[in-house]
């Protein structure tokens, strides 16, 4: 058999129209939907493509046994079981930092939302009304990024020409590295204290599942408002729906939710915060972008080379590689 590339979420782009004309591609995106289905579709596979809803887990891999490279179009792994891939020689690949910029966008654009109110005023004018609400200057004030890392950072890029104070937490990041650049690096609870917005740049992990909780939302300043473009578990939405419903955070802008599609929340009932469905990355460039590092990554694991933006610990070990 030759090798058979499986895409089985929605995932596109010129690099993997290019990669079908020499190998078979199969598509199935909505394969994620079933685990049944799912198990189908990859049982042939020697390269699949998943977004972030297929759940790669120990039973899928071995239930595909001559798979070698699992691509991740995107960033986060939440649904991959990297410790699984490793132990049966299957490489995983994601495109690291490829969609930063289209994330770093959409934090702008949540933060501005809310501090405009832009929804409320284009509900209001379409059901008639004309209320000229007065919104919030981003210069002067003071951005707070948790998280430092590809994303935080290009955050920090383009808050250049907004005039604002930029500080940040990442309790993995040096403070005196120099791709801080003009990021002052502080402790958790001064970010929290200082930040007018305070942008959520996280994994989701043992170490930050809730981490903003009642308690720490209640030492965020007076006013501040909250954007998450990192993952939905971080932040308790009950949490977050008391401190919006007593004033103490002006808004949110939230683009990940901890279980997606979400279902009711108390956040529903809350006029200061903004939604959108996990799209902060999904932009037509960054997917070119990210399509073409993991097209890279999968014609270099089938010839038998190592993969580029392999993040398990075994990168280079294929399961048939001596």
């Amino acid at each position: 058999m030759g090798d058979r590339i499986v895409v089985v979420e929605d995932v596109w782009g010129a690099a993997l129209s290019d990669l079908a004309r020499t190998h078979e591609v199969r598509r199935h995106p909505d394969a994620w939907i079933d685990p049944d289905m799912l198990r189908d579709a990859v049982s042939e596979a020697t390269a699949v493509v998943v977004r972030n809803r297929a759940q790669v887990t120990e039973e899928l891999l071995s239930a595909a046994p001559d798979l070698k490279i699992v691509a991740r179009a995107g960033v986060g792994l939440d649904n991959i079981d990297v410790a699984a891939a490793d132990r049966a020689g299957v490489v995983v690949s994601a495109a690291l930092g490829a969609n930063a910029v289209s994330v770093a966008e959409h934090t702008l654009l949540l933060a501005l939302g809310v501090l405009r109110e832009v929804v409320a005023h284009d509900r209001d004018v379409r059901a008639g009304g004309w209320e000229r609400r007065a919104g919030v200057e981003l210069s002067g004030k003071t951005w707070g990024l948790l998280g430092l890392g590809a994303t935080g950072l290009a955050v920090a890029n383009l808050l250049r020409g907004f005039g604002m104070r930029i500080i940040g937490h990442d309790p993995y990041v040096d403070p005196k590295d120099p791709r801080l650049g003009r990021v002052e690096a502080v402790g958790l609870d001064e970010v929290l204290a200082r930040a007018d917005v305070l942008s959520v740049h996280l994994p989701a992990t043992a170490e930050t599942k809730n981490l903003l909780d009642a308690a720490l939302l209640g030492r965020m300043k007076p006013g501040a408002v909250l954007v998450n473009v990192g993952r939905g578990e971080v932040v308790d939405e009950a949490g977050l729906a008391a401190a919006l419903r007593s004033g103490h955070l002006a808004g949110a802008g939230l683009d990940v939710r901890g279980t997606e599609p979400p279902g009711p929340s108390p956040l529903d009932e809350v006029g200061s915060v903004i939604y959108t469905p996990h799209i902060a990355g999904i932009t037509v460039d960054s997917q070119e972008r990210i399509v073409a590092r993991l097209v890279d990554d999968i014609r270099a694991v089938l010839s038998g080379a190592d993969a580029r933006c392999s993040v398990g610990k075994l990168a280079g070990v294929r399961r048939g590689a001596a």
